[in-house]
Protein backbone atom coordinates (compact mmCIF):
# COMPACT_ATOMS: atom_id res chain seq x y z
CA UNK A 1 0.00 0.00 0.00
CA UNK A 2 1.47 3.37 -1.05
CA UNK A 3 -0.18 5.41 1.72
CA UNK A 4 -2.00 7.55 -0.82
CA UNK A 5 -5.76 7.90 -0.60
CA UNK A 6 -7.47 6.83 -3.82
CA UNK A 7 -10.64 8.90 -4.34
CA UNK A 8 -13.54 7.18 -6.09
CA UNK A 9 -16.22 9.52 -7.40
CA UNK A 10 -19.67 8.07 -8.08
CA UNK A 11 -21.48 10.04 -10.75
CA UNK A 12 -24.18 7.92 -12.32
CA UNK A 13 -27.28 9.50 -10.72
CA UNK A 14 -30.01 11.34 -12.61
CA UNK A 15 -30.78 14.07 -10.05
CA UNK A 16 -34.48 14.18 -10.93
CA UNK A 17 -35.42 16.23 -7.86
CA UNK A 18 -33.58 19.18 -9.41
CA UNK A 19 -35.60 19.06 -12.62
CA UNK A 20 -35.77 20.96 -14.94
CA UNK A 21 -32.13 22.08 -14.56
CA UNK A 22 -30.95 18.51 -13.92
CA UNK A 23 -32.14 15.77 -16.27
CA UNK A 24 -31.16 12.25 -17.20
CA UNK A 25 -29.28 13.52 -20.28
CA UNK A 26 -27.16 15.90 -18.16
CA UNK A 27 -27.64 15.37 -14.40
CA UNK A 28 -26.94 17.76 -11.55
CA UNK A 29 -23.37 16.65 -10.82
CA UNK A 30 -22.23 18.19 -14.12
CA UNK A 31 -24.24 21.40 -13.78
CA UNK A 32 -22.94 24.68 -12.36
CA UNK A 33 -25.55 25.04 -9.65
CA UNK A 34 -23.43 27.03 -7.19
CA UNK A 35 -20.40 28.99 -8.35
CA UNK A 36 -18.27 28.62 -11.46
CA UNK A 37 -17.57 24.89 -11.14
CA UNK A 38 -19.91 21.96 -11.47
CA UNK A 39 -20.57 19.84 -8.39
CA UNK A 40 -18.46 17.08 -9.96
CA UNK A 41 -15.55 19.46 -10.48
CA UNK A 42 -15.81 20.79 -6.93
CA UNK A 43 -15.78 17.22 -5.62
CA UNK A 44 -12.74 16.30 -7.70
CA UNK A 45 -10.86 19.41 -6.58
CA UNK A 46 -11.76 18.73 -2.93
CA UNK A 47 -10.30 15.20 -3.14
CA UNK A 48 -7.05 16.13 -4.85
CA UNK A 49 -3.65 17.42 -3.87
CA UNK A 50 -1.12 16.15 -1.36
CA UNK A 51 -1.91 12.68 -0.08
CA UNK A 52 -4.40 11.87 -2.84
CA UNK A 53 -3.89 9.89 -6.03
CA UNK A 54 -5.67 10.69 -9.30
CA UNK A 55 -9.41 10.23 -8.85
CA UNK A 56 -11.18 7.17 -10.20
CA UNK A 57 -14.67 7.63 -11.57
CA UNK A 58 -17.63 5.29 -11.94
CA UNK A 59 -20.15 6.65 -14.41
CA UNK A 60 -22.45 5.88 -17.32
CA UNK A 61 -21.38 5.67 -20.97
CA UNK A 62 -23.23 8.86 -21.88
CA UNK A 63 -21.15 10.87 -19.42
CA UNK A 64 -17.68 9.45 -20.02
CA UNK A 65 -16.48 12.37 -22.16
CA UNK A 66 -18.13 14.93 -19.87
CA UNK A 67 -16.09 13.47 -17.00
CA UNK A 68 -12.83 13.77 -18.94
CA UNK A 69 -13.64 17.27 -20.19
CA UNK A 70 -14.59 18.63 -16.78
CA UNK A 71 -11.54 17.10 -15.10
CA UNK A 72 -9.28 18.44 -17.86
CA UNK A 73 -10.62 21.94 -17.15
CA UNK A 74 -9.19 21.54 -13.64
CA UNK A 75 -5.89 20.13 -14.90
CA UNK A 76 -6.73 16.71 -13.41
CA UNK A 77 -6.16 13.45 -15.24
CA UNK A 78 -8.46 10.65 -14.05
CA UNK A 79 -7.12 7.34 -12.87
CA UNK A 80 -9.60 4.56 -13.59
CA UNK A 81 -12.81 5.46 -15.40
CA UNK A 82 -15.27 2.59 -15.13
CA UNK A 83 -18.33 2.61 -17.38
CA UNK A 84 -21.46 1.03 -15.94
CA UNK A 85 -23.65 -0.68 -18.59
CA UNK A 86 -26.67 0.29 -16.45
CA UNK A 87 -27.35 1.77 -13.04
CA UNK A 88 -27.21 -0.96 -10.36
CA UNK A 89 -27.01 1.29 -7.28
CA UNK A 90 -23.99 2.02 -5.09
CA UNK A 91 -23.02 -1.49 -3.99
CA UNK A 92 -22.15 -2.59 -7.52
CA UNK A 93 -20.35 0.67 -8.33
CA UNK A 94 -18.22 0.56 -5.18
CA UNK A 95 -17.47 -3.14 -5.61
CA UNK A 96 -16.27 -2.55 -9.18
CA UNK A 97 -14.00 0.29 -8.11
CA UNK A 98 -12.59 -1.79 -5.24
CA UNK A 99 -11.80 -4.76 -7.50
CA UNK A 100 -10.18 -2.55 -10.14
CA UNK A 101 -8.11 -0.60 -7.61
CA UNK A 102 -7.07 -3.76 -5.77
CA UNK A 103 -5.80 -5.23 -9.04
CA UNK A 104 -3.54 -2.21 -9.41
CA UNK A 105 -2.50 -1.96 -5.76
CA UNK A 106 -3.49 -4.66 -3.30
CA UNK A 107 -4.98 -3.22 -0.12
CA UNK A 108 -5.25 0.30 -1.55
CA UNK A 109 -6.94 2.89 0.66
CA UNK A 110 -10.05 4.13 -1.15
CA UNK A 111 -12.27 7.10 -0.34
CA UNK A 112 -15.73 6.74 -1.87
CA UNK A 113 -17.78 9.90 -2.34
CA UNK A 114 -20.80 11.00 -4.35
CA UNK A 115 -19.90 13.65 -6.91
CA UNK A 116 -22.87 15.94 -6.27
CA UNK A 117 -22.36 17.08 -2.67
CA UNK A 118 -21.54 20.58 -1.45
CA UNK A 119 -18.74 20.86 1.13
CA UNK A 120 -17.44 24.47 1.07
CA UNK A 121 -14.56 23.96 3.52
CA UNK A 122 -12.38 21.54 1.58
CA UNK A 123 -9.42 21.86 3.97
CA UNK A 124 -11.55 20.93 6.95
CA UNK A 125 -13.01 17.95 5.14
CA UNK A 126 -9.57 16.70 4.09
CA UNK A 127 -8.41 16.99 7.71
CA UNK A 128 -11.35 14.84 8.81
CA UNK A 129 -10.45 12.25 6.18
CA UNK A 130 -6.86 12.18 7.40
CA UNK A 131 -8.11 11.59 10.96
CA UNK A 132 -9.86 8.46 9.70
CA UNK A 133 -6.85 7.01 7.86
CA UNK A 134 -5.32 5.03 10.77
CA UNK A 135 -8.54 3.19 11.60
CA UNK A 136 -9.31 2.51 7.93
CA UNK A 137 -5.76 1.24 7.36
CA UNK A 138 -6.30 -1.11 10.32
CA UNK A 139 -9.21 -2.78 8.52
CA UNK A 140 -12.24 -0.82 9.75
CA UNK A 141 -14.99 0.38 7.41
CA UNK A 142 -15.23 4.12 8.05
CA UNK A 143 -18.27 6.27 7.33
CA UNK A 144 -18.42 10.04 7.81
CA UNK A 145 -21.37 11.46 9.74
CA UNK A 146 -22.58 15.02 9.26
CA UNK A 147 -23.46 17.27 12.17
CA UNK A 148 -27.25 17.74 11.87
CA UNK A 149 -28.73 21.23 12.12
CA UNK A 150 -32.40 20.37 11.54
CA UNK A 151 -34.83 17.47 11.83
CA UNK A 152 -34.25 16.24 8.27
CA UNK A 153 -36.48 13.43 6.99
CA UNK A 154 -34.72 13.10 3.65
CA UNK A 155 -31.51 11.57 5.03
CA UNK A 156 -30.60 8.38 6.82
CA UNK A 157 -29.10 8.85 10.30
CA UNK A 158 -26.11 7.25 12.05
CA UNK A 159 -26.31 6.29 15.73
CA UNK A 160 -23.15 7.02 17.72
CA UNK A 161 -21.74 4.94 20.58
CA UNK A 162 -20.78 8.04 22.58
CA UNK A 163 -21.76 11.70 22.29
CA UNK A 164 -19.57 13.69 19.88
CA UNK A 165 -17.08 16.25 21.13
CA UNK A 166 -18.49 19.71 21.79
CA UNK A 167 -16.59 21.12 18.80
CA UNK A 168 -17.34 18.04 16.68
CA UNK A 169 -13.66 17.12 16.51
CA UNK A 170 -13.09 14.23 14.07
CA UNK A 171 -12.63 11.54 16.70
CA UNK A 172 -13.34 8.05 15.30
CA UNK A 173 -15.71 5.86 17.29
CA UNK A 174 -17.63 2.61 16.72
CA UNK A 175 -20.90 3.05 14.84
CA UNK A 176 -23.83 1.64 16.79
CA UNK A 177 -26.43 1.45 14.01
CA UNK A 178 -27.90 2.85 10.81
CA UNK A 179 -31.37 4.35 10.89
CA UNK A 180 -33.42 4.76 7.73
CA UNK A 181 -35.07 8.05 6.75
CA UNK A 182 -37.32 8.90 9.74
CA UNK A 183 -40.67 10.59 9.84
CA UNK A 184 -40.85 14.17 11.14
CA UNK A 185 -41.54 13.22 14.77
CA UNK A 186 -38.69 10.72 14.90
CA UNK A 187 -36.31 13.16 13.19
CA UNK A 188 -37.05 15.69 15.95
CA UNK A 189 -36.21 13.06 18.55
CA UNK A 190 -32.95 12.10 16.84
CA UNK A 191 -31.90 15.74 16.57
CA UNK A 192 -32.73 16.49 20.20
CA UNK A 193 -31.01 13.35 21.49
CA UNK A 194 -27.60 14.44 20.22
CA UNK A 195 -26.49 10.86 19.50
CA UNK A 196 -27.12 10.77 15.76
CA UNK A 197 -25.47 12.20 12.65
CA UNK A 198 -26.65 12.42 9.07
CA UNK A 199 -25.49 9.64 6.76
CA UNK A 200 -23.57 11.31 3.92
CA UNK A 201 -22.72 8.12 2.02
CA UNK A 202 -18.99 8.92 2.14
CA UNK A 203 -16.71 6.03 3.08
CA UNK A 204 -13.03 5.26 3.66
CA UNK A 205 -11.64 1.71 3.71
CA UNK A 206 -8.98 -0.49 2.19
CA UNK A 207 -9.85 -2.56 -0.85
CA UNK A 208 -9.06 -5.64 1.22
CA UNK A 209 -11.55 -4.69 3.95
CA UNK A 210 -14.44 -3.82 1.63
CA UNK A 211 -13.94 -6.85 -0.64
CA UNK A 212 -13.89 -9.10 2.44
CA UNK A 213 -17.13 -7.44 3.54
CA UNK A 214 -18.70 -8.08 0.13
CA UNK A 215 -17.59 -11.70 0.25
CA UNK A 216 -19.19 -12.10 3.68
CA UNK A 217 -22.36 -10.05 3.36
CA UNK A 218 -23.06 -9.65 -0.38
CA UNK A 219 -21.42 -12.53 -2.28
CA UNK A 220 -23.89 -12.25 -5.18
CA UNK A 221 -22.82 -8.66 -5.79
CA UNK A 222 -19.14 -9.59 -5.63
CA UNK A 223 -19.52 -12.54 -8.03
CA UNK A 224 -21.47 -10.57 -10.63
CA UNK A 225 -19.17 -7.55 -10.51
CA UNK A 226 -16.04 -9.70 -10.61
CA UNK A 227 -17.35 -11.35 -13.78
CA UNK A 228 -18.26 -7.96 -15.28
CA UNK A 229 -14.76 -6.69 -14.64
CA UNK A 230 -13.15 -9.88 -15.98
CA UNK A 231 -15.08 -9.42 -19.22
CA UNK A 232 -14.50 -5.67 -19.43
CA UNK A 233 -13.28 -4.03 -22.62
CA UNK A 234 -10.99 -1.07 -23.07
CA UNK A 235 -12.54 1.87 -24.93
CA UNK A 236 -9.94 4.61 -25.40
CA UNK A 237 -9.05 5.48 -21.77
CA UNK A 238 -12.25 3.95 -20.37
CA UNK A 239 -13.04 0.49 -19.02
CA UNK A 240 -16.45 -0.78 -20.11
CA UNK A 241 -17.80 -3.41 -17.73
CA UNK A 242 -19.29 -6.52 -19.34
CA UNK A 243 -23.08 -5.94 -19.61
CA UNK A 244 -24.26 -9.57 -19.23
CA UNK A 245 -22.86 -10.33 -15.75
CA UNK A 246 -23.44 -6.73 -14.70
CA UNK A 247 -27.18 -7.13 -15.30
CA UNK A 248 -27.18 -10.14 -12.97
CA UNK A 249 -25.89 -8.01 -10.11
CA UNK A 250 -28.47 -7.24 -7.40
CA UNK A 251 -29.57 -3.60 -7.51
CA UNK A 252 -28.86 -2.62 -3.92
CA UNK A 253 -27.21 0.22 -2.02
CA UNK A 254 -23.92 -0.20 -0.17
CA UNK A 255 -25.76 0.52 3.10
CA UNK A 256 -28.20 -2.36 2.67
CA UNK A 257 -25.68 -4.75 1.09
CA UNK A 258 -22.77 -4.29 3.49
CA UNK A 259 -22.80 -1.46 6.01
CA UNK A 260 -25.94 -2.44 7.94
CA UNK A 261 -24.59 -5.99 8.30
CA UNK A 262 -20.89 -5.45 9.01
CA UNK A 263 -19.53 -5.45 12.55
CA UNK A 264 -16.34 -3.46 11.93
CA UNK A 265 -17.87 -0.02 11.33
CA UNK A 266 -16.39 3.25 12.53
CA UNK A 267 -17.93 6.70 12.23
CA UNK A 268 -16.00 9.98 12.12
CA UNK A 269 -18.02 13.16 12.78
CA UNK A 270 -17.81 16.09 10.38
CA UNK A 271 -18.95 19.38 11.89
CA UNK A 272 -18.62 21.59 8.81
CA UNK A 273 -21.18 22.70 6.26
CA UNK A 274 -22.47 19.93 4.02
CA UNK A 275 -25.39 19.42 1.63
CA UNK A 276 -26.28 16.71 -0.83
CA UNK A 277 -28.19 19.38 -2.79
CA UNK A 278 -30.94 16.81 -3.09
CA UNK A 279 -33.82 19.14 -3.95
CA UNK A 280 -34.64 22.76 -4.72
CA UNK A 281 -35.16 23.62 -1.07
CA UNK A 282 -31.53 22.61 -0.49
CA UNK A 283 -30.46 24.86 -3.39
CA UNK A 284 -32.42 27.71 -1.80
CA UNK A 285 -30.75 27.02 1.55
CA UNK A 286 -27.21 26.86 0.10
CA UNK A 287 -27.82 29.83 -2.19
CA UNK A 288 -27.58 32.27 0.71
CA UNK A 289 -31.06 33.72 1.20
CA UNK A 290 -31.20 37.49 1.76
CA UNK A 291 -32.92 39.21 4.70
CA UNK A 292 -36.31 38.30 3.21
CA UNK A 293 -35.29 34.70 2.57
CA UNK A 294 -35.07 35.29 -1.19
CA UNK A 295 -32.53 33.67 -3.53
CA UNK A 296 -32.28 34.72 -7.17
CA UNK A 297 -30.05 33.24 -9.86
CA UNK A 298 -29.63 34.29 -13.47
CA UNK A 299 -32.00 36.84 -14.99
CA UNK A 300 -34.39 36.82 -12.03
CA UNK A 301 -36.18 39.65 -10.22
CA UNK A 302 -38.08 39.33 -6.95
CA UNK A 303 -40.56 42.01 -5.81
CA UNK A 304 -42.04 41.77 -2.31
CA UNK A 305 -41.20 38.07 -2.08
CA UNK A 306 -40.35 35.98 1.00
CA UNK A 307 -38.58 32.64 1.41
CA UNK A 308 -38.55 32.13 -2.34
CA UNK A 309 -36.14 30.83 -4.99
CA UNK A 310 -36.24 32.32 -8.50
CA UNK A 311 -33.81 30.85 -11.03
CA UNK A 312 -33.48 31.54 -14.74
CA UNK A 313 -31.22 29.24 -16.73
CA UNK A 314 -30.97 31.45 -19.81
CA UNK A 315 -29.96 35.10 -19.98
CA UNK A 316 -32.38 35.41 -22.89
CA UNK A 317 -35.38 35.05 -20.59
CA UNK A 318 -36.43 36.97 -17.48
CA UNK A 319 -38.28 35.44 -14.54
CA UNK A 320 -40.13 37.86 -12.26
CA UNK A 321 -41.81 36.99 -8.97
CA UNK A 322 -44.26 39.37 -7.29
CA UNK A 323 -45.61 38.83 -3.79
CA UNK A 324 -44.49 35.22 -3.60
CA UNK A 325 -43.93 33.32 -0.37
CA UNK A 326 -42.41 29.85 0.05
CA UNK A 327 -42.23 29.33 -3.71
CA UNK A 328 -39.66 27.70 -5.99
CA UNK A 329 -39.71 28.89 -9.61
CA UNK A 330 -37.14 27.63 -12.09
CA UNK A 331 -37.30 28.66 -15.75
CA UNK A 332 -35.60 26.79 -18.59
CA UNK A 333 -36.05 27.54 -22.31
CA UNK A 334 -38.21 24.42 -22.70
CA UNK A 335 -39.72 23.87 -19.23
CA UNK A 336 -40.76 25.81 -16.13
CA UNK A 337 -41.16 24.51 -12.57
CA UNK A 338 -43.34 26.33 -10.04
CA UNK A 339 -43.80 24.63 -6.66
CA UNK A 340 -44.41 25.34 -3.01
CA UNK A 341 -41.11 25.06 -1.18
CA UNK A 342 -42.47 22.36 1.12
CA UNK A 343 -43.18 20.16 -1.92
CA UNK A 344 -39.60 20.15 -3.24
CA UNK A 345 -39.29 16.39 -2.75
CA UNK A 346 -42.28 15.84 -5.07
CA UNK A 347 -40.46 17.10 -8.17
CA UNK A 348 -39.38 13.51 -8.82
CA UNK A 349 -43.06 12.56 -9.13
CA UNK A 350 -43.56 15.37 -11.65
CA UNK A 351 -40.73 13.97 -13.77
CA UNK A 352 -42.37 10.54 -13.68
CA UNK A 353 -45.66 12.09 -14.80
CA UNK A 354 -43.98 13.88 -17.71
CA UNK A 355 -42.19 10.70 -18.72
CA UNK A 356 -45.47 8.75 -18.64
CA UNK A 357 -47.06 11.15 -21.10
CA UNK A 358 -44.06 11.05 -23.42
CA UNK A 359 -42.74 14.57 -22.86
CA UNK A 360 -39.13 14.87 -24.01
CA UNK A 361 -38.55 17.48 -21.29
CA UNK A 362 -38.77 14.74 -18.65
CA UNK A 363 -35.25 13.50 -19.38
CA UNK A 364 -33.65 15.56 -22.13
CA UNK A 365 -32.22 19.07 -22.05
CA UNK A 366 -32.59 21.34 -25.09
CA UNK A 367 -28.79 21.50 -25.21
CA UNK A 368 -27.29 18.14 -26.19
CA UNK A 369 -23.70 17.54 -25.05
CA UNK A 370 -21.31 15.49 -27.17
CA UNK A 371 -17.59 14.55 -26.92
CA UNK A 372 -16.76 17.26 -29.45
CA UNK A 373 -18.94 20.02 -27.92
CA UNK A 374 -22.70 20.59 -27.93
CA UNK A 375 -25.68 21.56 -30.03
CA UNK A 376 -29.19 22.87 -29.47
CA UNK A 377 -32.23 23.02 -31.73
CA UNK A 378 -33.38 26.56 -32.45
CA UNK A 379 -36.33 25.86 -34.75
CA UNK A 380 -38.03 22.61 -35.76
CA UNK A 381 -40.65 22.47 -38.50
CA UNK A 382 -42.02 20.13 -41.14
CA UNK A 383 -39.02 18.74 -43.05
CA UNK A 384 -36.52 21.22 -41.59
CA UNK A 385 -34.54 21.92 -38.41
CA UNK A 386 -32.16 24.74 -37.43
CA UNK A 387 -29.41 24.05 -34.89
CA UNK A 388 -26.63 25.97 -33.21
CA UNK A 389 -23.49 23.80 -32.98
CA UNK A 390 -20.38 24.53 -30.91
CA UNK A 391 -17.22 22.47 -31.50
CA UNK A 392 -14.33 22.55 -29.01
CA UNK A 393 -10.83 23.51 -30.24
CA UNK A 394 -9.13 20.48 -31.76
CA UNK A 395 -12.34 18.44 -31.75
CA UNK A 396 -14.04 16.78 -34.71
CA UNK A 397 -17.39 15.23 -35.53
CA UNK A 398 -17.33 11.76 -37.03
CA UNK A 399 -16.91 11.11 -40.76
CA UNK A 400 -20.51 10.33 -41.64
CA UNK A 401 -23.38 10.46 -44.10
CA UNK A 402 -27.17 10.65 -43.90
CA UNK A 403 -29.87 8.72 -45.76
CA UNK A 404 -32.68 11.21 -45.30
CA UNK A 405 -31.35 14.75 -44.95
CA UNK A 406 -29.14 17.39 -46.51
CA UNK A 407 -27.41 20.10 -44.48
CA UNK A 408 -26.26 23.70 -44.80
CA UNK A 409 -23.50 24.90 -42.46
CA UNK A 410 -22.93 28.62 -41.80
CA UNK A 411 -19.87 29.53 -39.70
CA UNK A 412 -20.58 32.42 -37.32
CA UNK A 413 -17.45 32.21 -35.11
CA UNK A 414 -14.11 30.45 -35.47
CA UNK A 415 -12.78 28.32 -38.31
CA UNK A 416 -14.12 25.04 -39.67
CA UNK A 417 -12.28 22.38 -41.62
CA UNK A 418 -14.93 20.66 -43.73
CA UNK A 419 -14.57 17.40 -45.63
CA UNK A 420 -17.20 16.53 -48.27
CA UNK A 421 -16.69 13.39 -50.36
CA UNK A 422 -12.92 13.64 -49.94
CA UNK A 423 -12.63 17.37 -50.68
CA UNK A 424 -11.29 19.41 -47.75
CA UNK A 425 -11.85 23.15 -47.34
CA UNK A 426 -11.50 25.80 -44.64
CA UNK A 427 -14.41 28.06 -43.78
CA UNK A 428 -14.20 31.27 -41.78
CA UNK A 429 -16.85 33.50 -40.30
CA UNK A 430 -19.77 34.34 -42.62
CA UNK A 431 -18.89 31.49 -44.98
CA UNK A 432 -21.15 28.53 -45.65
CA UNK A 433 -21.22 25.13 -47.33
CA UNK A 434 -23.89 22.71 -48.57
CA UNK A 435 -23.74 18.97 -47.82
CA UNK A 436 -25.97 17.01 -50.21
CA UNK A 437 -28.00 14.04 -49.06
CA UNK A 438 -25.74 10.97 -48.96
CA UNK A 439 -22.45 12.89 -49.08
CA UNK A 440 -19.70 11.58 -46.79
CA UNK A 441 -18.68 14.53 -44.64
CA UNK A 442 -16.94 15.69 -41.50
CA UNK A 443 -16.56 18.93 -39.56
CA UNK A 444 -13.44 19.76 -37.51
CA UNK A 445 -12.25 22.72 -35.47
CA UNK A 446 -8.54 23.24 -36.25
CA UNK A 447 -8.37 26.48 -34.28
CA UNK A 448 -7.70 27.45 -30.68
CA UNK A 449 -11.11 29.01 -30.11
CA UNK A 450 -14.55 27.38 -30.09
CA UNK A 451 -16.20 26.97 -33.49
CA UNK A 452 -19.83 28.08 -33.68
CA UNK A 453 -22.02 27.45 -36.67
CA UNK A 454 -25.66 27.37 -37.64
CA UNK A 455 -26.84 24.15 -39.26
CA UNK A 456 -29.97 24.01 -41.39
CA UNK A 457 -31.23 20.48 -42.02
CA UNK A 458 -33.81 19.63 -44.69
CA UNK A 459 -35.28 16.25 -45.48
CA UNK A 460 -37.96 13.68 -44.85
CA UNK A 461 -36.46 12.46 -41.55
CA UNK A 462 -34.29 14.53 -39.17
CA UNK A 463 -33.67 12.10 -36.29
CA UNK A 464 -30.26 11.85 -34.65
CA UNK A 465 -30.07 8.15 -35.52
CA UNK A 466 -29.84 8.93 -39.26
CA UNK A 467 -26.05 8.60 -39.23
CA UNK A 468 -23.83 6.19 -41.13
CA UNK A 469 -20.49 6.46 -39.35
CA UNK A 470 -17.21 5.70 -41.14
CA UNK A 471 -14.55 7.08 -38.78
CA UNK A 472 -14.73 8.54 -35.30
CA UNK A 473 -11.91 9.68 -33.02
CA UNK A 474 -14.17 8.97 -30.03
CA UNK A 475 -14.69 5.29 -30.98
CA UNK A 476 -18.47 5.56 -31.11
CA UNK A 477 -20.36 2.94 -33.08
CA UNK A 478 -23.18 3.10 -35.61
CA UNK A 479 -26.29 4.85 -34.40
CA UNK A 480 -24.48 6.89 -31.75
CA UNK A 481 -25.46 10.53 -31.81
CA UNK A 482 -23.25 13.29 -33.18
Amino acid sequence: MTGLIHPVLLCGGAGTRLWPLSRKSYPKQFVRLLGEESLFQASARRLSGEGFSAPSVVTAADFRFVVVEQLAALGILPGLTLIEPSARNTAAAICAAALALDAQEAGALMLVAPSDHVIPDADRFRAVVQAAVPVAAAGRLVTFGIRPDRAETGYGWLELSTAPEADFAPVPQPLRSFREKPDAAMAEQLLAGGMHLWNAGIFLFTTTAILTAFETHAPAVLAAVRAALAGAERDLSFTRLDPAPWERCPEISIDYAVMERAGNLTVVPYGGVWSDLGDWQAVWREGGPDANGVVTAGAATALDCEDTLLQAASEAQEIVGIGLKDVIAVAMPDAVLVAHKSRAQDVKAAVAALKAKGAAQAETLPRDYRPWGWYESLVIGPRFQVKRIVVHPGAALSLQSHHHRAEHWIVVAGTARVTIDGTVSLLGENQSVYIPLGAVHRMENPGKLPLTLIEVQTGAYLGEDDIVRYEDIYARGQGAKG
